[in-house]
């Protein structure tokens, strides 16, 4: 049965009564929604937590890897990045750097886990596809395709490079891109349902590796320098190299930190495990609930978790959903 949206959560709080004052004291604030599902259930927790613990006033912001750095060194907004895989994001640290932004949190604390991937299925009969060498003499085990990133996201430059590095296309391989992540999820749905093998760029926690199991390629060694320069699209020297566990943070630009430290504290406590995460996205796609739904999921499921996130007064006016 389909759960709860989040506006009966969101009635629930109302009948405490937030004071006009509280939303004073925090005002606005804006928040990145990247176009995947797991940030997209970051933000909006993060959201419903602001608005009702905190009485912010808060406006998402759609966004993807690059564009929110490039934002935030631009215009400084918005307030909150968060869900940044700082592994495709090679600005970033120039932009911390010069003051401008700083991390304040692992939004997923194990790190999320990045590569290039094929059904176990297909692995199970051709268990050489795994390796490099045995995966390029063999395009035509793998489909002859693989399923790169949509523009925007980071590992779309390192994926490419790679590509180049490897010759795929000189080895038979087509170098597919996929318009959105909704397309590339839906294209590996399709392979198990037909059957058919599938190669291509994903990362964990997300509900498709948690319900379709899927073999990681060596890609060889994590050679940081190399992956650094693979990471930028004006890299001169492609070369080879595997993805190392990706640290994935909360980041509050510099400004905003001063602002609203008490919401900087927050976010810098809002974090999920893999396996919390992965169980949320996979009741949200079982359910083809909304982001807001998956939200209500995570706080009603994990009421051992998320209040330890919020302060006192937080605590109070969030009583209801505590019970």
């Amino acid at each position: 049965m389909k759960f709860t949206t989040l506006f009966a959560a969101t009635a629930i709080v109302g009948t405490l009564g937030f004071a006009t004052a509280a939303q004073a004291e925090c005002g606005e604030v804006t928040i990145t929604e990247m176009n995947w599902a797991s940030s997209a259930v970051v933000t909006q927790v993060s959201k419903f937590l602001m608005e009702q613990g905190y009485g912010c006033e808060v406006t998402t912001v759609p966004s993807s890897t690059v564009p929110s750095i490039a934002s935030v060194a631009e215009t400084g907004k918005p307030d909150i990045v968060t869900e940044l895989w700082l592994n495709g994001a090679p600005a970033y640290k120039p932009l911390e750097e010069a003051g401008k932004i700083k991390t304040v949190g692992n939004v997923l604390s194990d790190g999320g886990v990045e590569g290039w991937w094929i059904p176990q299925s297909v692995v199970d009969e051709h268990p050489e596809l795994t390796t490099l060498d045995g995966l390029l003499a063999n395009p035509d085990l793998v489909g002859g395709r693989f399923h790169q990133c949509p523009d925007g996201w980071g590992c779309k430059n390192i994926n490419g490079n790679l590509a180049k590095a490897l010759d795929l296309e000189g080895k038979g391989f087509e170098v597919f891109q996929h318009g959105s992540g909704e397309t590339m999820a839906t294209s590996i749905a399709a392979a198990f349902e037909n059957d058919e093998p599938w190669l291509g760029y994903y990362w964990a926690p997300t509900s498709v590796l948690g319900k379709y199991p899927m073999a990681l390629v060596d890609l060889g060694e994590h050679k940081p320098d190399i992956h650094a320069c693979n990471a930028t699209p004006e890299c001169e020297t492609p070369g080879v190299s595997s993805y190392p566990v990706a640290p994935v943070v909360t980041a509050v630009t510099t400004d905003f930190a001063e602002r609203q430290p008490d919401i900087e504290e927050l976010m810098s406590k809002v974090s999920f495990t893999n396996k919390q995460m992965g169980e949320v996205l996979a009741w949200q796609d079982a359910n083809s609930a909304s982001p807001e739904e998956a939200a209500v999921y995570f706080l009603t499921t994990y009421k051992d978790v998320w209040p330890n996130w919020i302060n006192d007064d937080a605590k109070e006016k969030l009583s209801a959903l505590l019970q």
